[in-house]
């Protein structure tokens, strides 16, 4: 216990504090139970780090521990919970939940939190795990007694902040539509934006690339196979035979994206004879940030829906999976999709190529791209790239990396 705290103290400290994620400031420190996901690589150990430097600064007793420490092959959660509090521990951060190994096979991570939340009233908690958790059925449910938050990887504002030092603020989707010349501006007289909007496509999106660039899409490779070895197995019930099929699926899509999915040529491709299960599949790899699909307007359970396109996550994936093969206007549409997405409803309709919030129309192109495939059409937009300022409803596509 005593190493746990001199491990805590070193990493809290040394943490740096200039550089704050958008999240940090939309989280609610006051909840007793708080749990951040988001995809390996993002940023979620800093994250933590972070706040919990905060609480230190503010006097409190805090501990920070990571499940994949040999101190948790024997130790409990739930024991070192109580002998914390017990100590007047205030604020408790658990990095890595999906990596704990079970004591017993009647109790996982889940119960043991949903133990310490319902013991120690006074004791707030801080976790994170995998994007994955979102497919986890654990013993114990936390869906009433936790506040979740998605860290995802950095927007092309962050990126700015992070590698240039210039602090913009967020700006809403509404604003950019309204006032995206002026908006545009005030950023472009403060840095050249399409030499930083080019690099952030290649290498921006994962804060990990600063620690060794030589190194960059070798390491987004590792995470990919880390990511369905580990992670998925950790969170979902799937076979190896089933995680050999993924693995295929992926490199079917990653051909040929924005991927249409046929589901009986794939299931034939794959020798998956149940289309559900083939559905399932995607949606692993869309809930591990792996890929992200795009539907048309619908009602019901996701998995149960065919999606209409398949695109890889984000740029970033698209360099290190297939650099040879990029086609730019799957490049422009992928960050418009995951910028976008993330703080919006994005679907898919036949005329155009999204419809944001069921609202908004957009054509995503070049500087060139034309009104023509959406004249006519109220609330209609072109995303384009390679201009710094816009003109009526012509849009810069990299402003639209603000939005968080």
């Amino acid at each position: 216990m005593e190493q746990l705290h001199e491990i805590s103290d070193r990493l809290i400290s040394s943490v740096g504090s200039g550089f704050k994620r958008s999240l940090f400031f939309r989280i609610n420190q006051d909840e007793r139970l708080t749990e951040i996901t988001g995809a390996r690589g993002t940023g979620k150990t800093t994250l933590l780090l972070q706040m919990a430097q905060k609480f230190v600064v503010a006097g409190l007793n805090v501990l920070y521990v990571s499940l994949d420490v040999p101190f948790f092959f024997r130790n409990s959660l739930f024991d070192l919970a109580e002998t914390f509090y017990k100590y007047g521990g205030q604020v408790l951060f658990i990095d890595e939940v999906h990596k704990y190994p079970p004591k017993h096979k009647d109790s996982d991570w889940s119960r043991e939190l949903k133990g310490i939340y319902d013991a120690f009233p006074s004791l707030k908690i801080f976790y994170t795990g995998s994007s994955v958790l979102a497919l986890h059925k654990g013993q114990g449910d936390l869906s009433r007694r936790k506040v979740s938050y998605m860290l995802q990887g950095l927007s092309f504002r962050e990126y700015i902040e992070f590698y240039h030092k210039i602090k913009f603020p967020v700006v809403a989707l509404e604003d950019v539509l309204k006032s995206h010349q002026s908006i545009s501006r005030d950023i472009t007289d403060k840095i050249k934006v399409l030499p930083a909007f080019e690099k952030y496509l290649k290498s921006g999106y994962y804060p990990f690339y600063v620690e060794s660039p030589e190194n960059y899409y070798s390491k987004l490779s590792e995470i990919i196979g880390v990511v369905i070895d580990t992670d998925i197995p950790a969170t979902s019930d799937v076979t190896y035979e089933s995680l050999h099929k993924i693995k295929q699926l992926l490199g079917v899509i990653t051909t040929s994206v924005p991927y249409t999915p046929n589901l009986s040529n794939l299931s034939s491709e794959l020798y998956v004879a149940d289309q559900r299960t083939l559905i399932k599949y995607i949606n692993l790899l869309e809930k591990a940030d792996l890929i992200k699909t795009l539907g048309a307007k619908a009602v019901g359970n996701k998995i149960m829906n065919k999606p209409a396109k398949i695109y890889l996550n984000n740029t970033n994936l698209m360099f290190a999976i297939d650099a040879d093969n990029l086609q730019t206007g799957t490049l422009r549409e992928t960050f418009f999709y995951n910028q976008v997405g993330f703080v919006n409803k994005v679907s898919y309709l036949r005329k155009g190529d999204f419809l944001v919030n069921d609202k908004y129309l957009f054509e995503v192109g070049g500087k060139n791209k034309t009104n023509k495939q959406i004249k006519g059409v109220e609330e209609a937009f072109v995303a384009a790239d390679n201009i710094e300022v816009g003109f009526t409803n012509k849009i810069p596509l990299w402003l639209f990396g603000f939005l968080y």
